[in-house]
Formats: C-alpha cells, sequence, structure tokens
C-alpha cells in the first residue's frame, strides 16, 4: 500500500509514532515501512512525485479503503483521532461480528480499522499450524 504527503518528513513521523516501527526503507521522496503479524508494507511517497507520475492523481480523500485489522475499534479510532486524524466513516456494524471506521490521516490518505474475526482465526491456524 502506497499513501502521499506533502509533507513527507511529517508522515514519516507520524506513522512511526502510530506503527511503533521506524522505516526499513529511507530515501528523500520515499519512505517504507514494515509492519503486522505478516510484515505488510506501506510506503509513504512524497506528493510532488506522485504528481510526476499520473496527470490524474486525485486531489483529496479517495479510491480504496484498506482496513487495518485491529483488537479494539472505538480504542484505535480514539488513538488516530487524537493524533489529528479526522473521521471519515463512524464506527459500524458491518455483520457476523466484524466492526470497522476510516479516518484521514493528517496527510490527507484514507485509513481504515476494523475488527475482523476472519484475520485472527487465519492468524490462529497459522500459529497452529
Amino acid at each position: 500500500m502506497r499513501f502521499h504527503a506533502a509533507d513527507l518528513d511529517a508522515a514519516k513521523k507520524w506513522y512511526t509514532e502510530l506503527l511503533g516501527v521506524e522505516p526499513y526503507f529511507d530515501k528523500p521522496g520515499y519512505v517504507e515501512f514494515r509492519f503486522g503479524d505478516y510484515q505488510h508494507e506501506l510506503g509513504l511517497l512524497d506528493s510532488g512525485y506522485a504528481q510526476q507520475l499520473a496527470d490524474d492523481v486525485e486531489t483529496g480523500p479517495a479510491g480504496v479503503v484498506t482496513y487495518w485489522h485491529v483488537d479494539d475499534v472505538p480504542e484505535a479510532l480514539d488513538r488516530l483521532l487524537s493524533m489529528g486524524a479526522v473521521e471519515h466513516e463512524p464506527p459500524r456494524e458491518f455483520g457476523q461480528g466484524f466492526v470497522g471506521a476510516s479516518v484521514i490521516d493528517p496527510f490527507g490518505n484514507i485509513l481504515g480499522v476494523m475488527y475482523n474475526r476472519h484475520y485472527l482465526e487465519i492468524l490462529d491456524s497459522l500459529a497452529k499450524a
């Protein structure tokens, strides 16, 4: 996943605090983190470079919402809001114990958080293997 930020240094600091890890790749214009149970990757690209990559880059939050599993959606949402994110979609039940919400980070990207039983079942089955 790649997010864009006009202030890459501020975005790097914000996501370092949120994720609790330093980026493993840190070059001018682009940084990348590995985090979570499966070491998923999150890249942050300087918005100036994004403009060079495509003429039709969106100017505001749009597109697909990527959801990260969290153990407690209200707690995760409170933390994100306390760090300067703005609520995009309030918490809601998707059905059968799946709860999600999304925010717009301080850099204009949409970030979703979700309690996902299926994710936990898969993680548990892999731990037993």
